[in-house]
């Protein structure tokens, strides 16, 4: 049985991500972690001990719009945490799902095909909310292609990732990944939605412990950009920093663009680009 306490487990985890430096607060000699007490933030924003601990408990998860900002400033947070904060008050009741009983989309908007297109020879995927890869550029094919991610019939970013034992010899930052993985599913309904809870059942077979503790120490906020290492056959170790940009709430689709993160890598693509020319690949819906 995994957490459904997602307000708390945000709420905790930036609470020990913020030093008491970083609120003007002096940092004692017998603190055992560094990051905030309970009662610092309760002070800083002037609530009570007790209700930050039925915050991040989980016997309280309807704070009111001026708690949440308070709390939100007491925890240095940016806008789109503060946004992410909004929204899990409202996933706080079981039944809520915002997307309703609609299938995950797999339709790629003509525009966003010729925005892959002008993206090549960059890799770049496009995935549906389920991480269902709905589209790439060649220059994808070709970072991926070798490692096995596209094997699959869908492919599957979540699931190579979480269950594939390539993915862990592939990805040399496997940890970071897979928690980022995670947070991408958890983002929004999560069990709520029907298809998705279909893929988390999914996943607590074929991965186990791997999906299901991320899925009670993760939050439910991805990472929009980071850099991770890739162990390709052919062009070695690539340091690949990535930006995710969300489309339209219509599509529900994010897309990933992969860049080089030091020269060496911008050469090693190079050669792979020169070495395997390829058109964009449209997965079909």
């Amino acid at each position: 049985m995994v957490s459904d306490n997602e307000l708390g487990l945000f709420l905790r985890l930036h609470r020990e991500a913020v030093t008491p430096a970083e609120v003007g607060l002096p940092t004692g000699p017998r603190r055992r972690a560094p990051g905030l007490r309970r009662s610092e933030v309760a002070a800083l924003a002037d609530v009570s001990v007790e209700y930050v601990t039925r915050l991040e408990q989980g016997r309280d998860r309807r704070p009111s719009p001026q708690v949440l900002a308070a709390l939100a400033n007491a925890l240095r947070l940016n806008w789109n945490e503060r946004a992410h904060l909004h929204r899990l008050t409202k996933a706080a009741d079981p039944s809520y799902n915002c997307r309703g009983q609609i299938a995950p989309s797999r339709e790629v908007r003509p525009t966003v095909r010729a925005l892959l297109d002008r993206l090549e020879p960059a890799p770049a995927v496009l995935l549906n909310q389920l991480s269902d890869v709905l589209a790439h550029t060649a220059g994808y094919l070709r970072l991926v292609g070798p490692i096995g991610l596209l094997d699959a019939t869908p492919a599957n970013l979540a699931r190579f990732i979480l269950g594939d034992t390539r993915a862990r010899s592939a990805y040399l930052d496997w940890d970071y990944l897979a928690d980022e993985q995670v947070a991408a599913l958890k983002q929004g309904p999560f069990r709520a939605y029907p298809p998705m809870a279909a893929l988390a059942d999914e996943l607590t077979i074929t991965a186990g412990d791997v999906f299901t503790r991320r899925v009670d120490t993760v939050p439910s906020l991805p990472k929009a950009s980071g850099v991770f290492r890739l162990a390709h056959p052919q062009a070695g170790i690539l340091r690949l920093a990535y930006e995710t940009l969300e489309l339209p709430a219509d599509d529900d689709q994010r897309l990933i663009v992969h860049l080089p993160a030091d020269p060496a890598t911008a050469a090693a693509l190079d050669r792979l680009n020169n070495q395997h020319p390829q058109p964009l690949r449209l997965v079909a819906g």
